[in-house]
């Protein structure tokens, strides 16, 4: 703890019982009729993304509360990550499509269910409990999609296998809304290495920072060298912190608004929406690399990774809309 700083981790077994008592509990129930043990049964409560969300429920009352000027959320590995974005998302879409049909549905048929089925439906508490956590969390999509008020940084590797994942990481977030507007790439090798013994182990990475350079263009990519000792604690994390200051000076800053492309789909056509302000209306070559949309302009190439829903189709027409290009996908004929 540190003057104008505030560190919180979400502990789930607390937030268990400040958010999710009656859900858990009616889980915990079900799990025992099952035939687990009351450890177990407990343990297997914790559905993922409940911790996700618990997290995103603090970033809302913060946000709401205007408690602090800057919210930082450590997001965990990819997987996770992504799940954290889709939810809000999906949870709106929920309570309001399906959750009051349901709960007027259970209302009405619990009475009987209830008188011969070994396992009773839940209680209308279970349902109040859901309605109370989505009132918490109501409106935190339009934070997180806000480009002035909410910014992702993706922090990378040098390393193949972590690129892969960083640019899943970024097509998704892209997909979802949000705004990337720098990459970090971690532990990257000095350039006192190079006549060294690491010189080989240093070649690789340069390679691979060359094409996230080309593949995350126009968003920065930004390097930060491999410390001697590993960063824990306060002392070692200033110097980290000073490494990242000397690449951008007010880090908080959200510095890039516009998206580098978008996903839409309009009358049935899958469409990539590209930002090209700098390209001229000339001849546009277009094809696929693995799950890749390449784009060339004369000397300008992009990038732009598709989702798997989609990384199927091929480019059919380009055309440019002002300073976007808008590239039409279809099945391969």
């Amino acid at each position: 703890m540190r003057e104008n700083l505030h560190v919180q981790e979400v502990n789930i077994q607390i937030e268990l019982k400040r958010h999710w008592r009656e859900i858990a509990g009616y889980l915990t129930t079900v799990l025992r009729t099952s035939g687990l043990g009351d450890v177990e049964a407990e343990e297997l409560a914790i559905l993922p993304g409940m911790e996700e969300l618990s997290a995103m429920m603090y970033v809302n009352q913060y946000w709401k509360q205007d408690t602090y000027d800057v919210v930082v959320l450590d997001c965990a590995p990819t997987a996770e990550s992504l799940r954290l974005v889709a939810m809000p998302t999906t949870l709106d879409w929920y309570m309001k499509h399906v959750f009051p049909m349901e709960r007027r549905v259970f209302n009405a048929v619990r009475p009987l269910v209830n008188r011969v089925s070994p396992i009773e439906l839940p209680a209308d508490s279970y349902f109040a409990n859901l309605g109370e956590l989505f009132t918490k969390l109501e409106d935190i999509d339009q934070i997180l999609e806000d480009a002035r008020a909410t910014s992702a940084r993706l922090v990378s590797n040098a390393e193949r296998m972590v690129l892969r994942e960083t640019q899943r990481a970024f097509v998704y977030f892209l997909l979802h809304g949000l705004s990337v507007d720098r990459i970090i790439v971690n532990r990257v090798l000095p350039d006192e290495a190079a006549g060294s013994f690491l010189g080989g182990l240093r070649e690789t990475p340069q390679r691979i920072l060359s094409e996230m350079h080309t593949y995350f263009n126009p968003v920065p990519v930004h390097q930060v060298p491999m410390f001697q000792d590993e960063v824990i604690g306060v002392e070692r994390l200033e110097r980290l912190a000073d490494v990242l200051q000397t690449i951008e000076p007010d880090p908080l800053t959200v510095s890039r608004e516009e998206r580098p492309y978008s996903f839409e789909r309009h009358n049935g056509v899958h469409q990539v929406r590209v930002a090209m302000p700098f390209a001229t209306k000339g001849e546009v070559g277009l094809f696929k690399k693995g799950d890749e949309l390449v784009i060339e302009i004369g000397v300008l190439r992009r990038h732009v990774g598709l989702p798997r829903s989609i990384a199927a189709l091929q480019p059919r027409r380009a055309t440019f809309e002002g300073n976007t290009l808008v590239i039409e996908l279809g099945e391969a004929p």
